[in-house]
C-alpha cells in the first residue's frame, strides 16, 4: 500500500480527465485539493462514495477545496459515469496507472477469497503547496465527505 503520509509532497502528476483535457497536480497550485482513488467507476461502493462526495460539494468548495476523482477507467467509462449521477469534479482516466502508481494505491487485493491486483481505495488530502495533509486508508462509501471535512 501507499508510502505516502502526512508531511508528504504529493507526486507530481500529468494525466487526461474525461474530456481528454490535461490535468496537472500544478493546476491545484494555491488550492486545496481532494484526491480520492476508487476501484471502478459505477460500482455500488464507488457510486456511493462519489455521490456523496457531490451532495457535499458546496461545502468543499467554500472551504477552499477542489475535488478531482482518479481510476484506471476509461474516459468514456467516466464521462458516462459522470452523467448518469451528475458528478460536478472532474475524474482522471488513468489507464496507465502512472497516478495510480505515483501515489502507491495499486496492488494486491482480496475479494471473496480471490487474490487479484487493483486499486485501494485512498483519499489524500493536498494542502495548497501540494503538501499531503490526510491520508484516509479506511474510506467509508457513504459518508466519506464527513471523513474529510470534520
Amino acid at each position: 500500500m501507499t508510502s505516502l503520509k502526512v508531511g508528504d509532497k504529493a507526486p507530481n502528476f500529468e494525466s487526461k480527465d474525461e474530456k481528454g483535457n490535461t490535468v496537472k497536480l500544478s493546476d491545484f497550485s494555491g488550492k486545496k485539493l481532494v484526491l480520492f482513488f476508487y476501484p471502478k467507476a459505477s460500482t455500488p461502493g464507488c457510486t456511493a462514495e462519489a455521490c456523496d462526495l457531490r451532495d457535499n460539494y458546496q461545502s468543499f468548495l467554500a472551504k477552499g477545496y477542489r475535488i478531482l476523482g482518479a481510476s484506471a477507467d476509461s474516459a468514456k467509462r467516466q464521462q458516462n459515469w459522470i452523467d448518469k449521477h451528475g458528478l460536478p469534479f472532474p475524474l482522471l482516466a488513468d489507464e496507465d496507472k502512472s497516478v495510480i502508481n505515483a501515489f502507491g494505491v495499486w496492488g494486491p487485493k482480496k475479494f471473496m477469497g480471490r487474490e487479484y491486483d487493483g486499486i485501494h481505495r485512498t483519499t489524500f488530502v493536498i494542502d495548497e503547496n501540494g503538501v499531503i495533509e490526510d491520508v484516509i486508508l479506511k474510506v467509508k462509501t457513504k459518508v466519506h465527505a464527513s471523513q474529510i471535512l470534520d
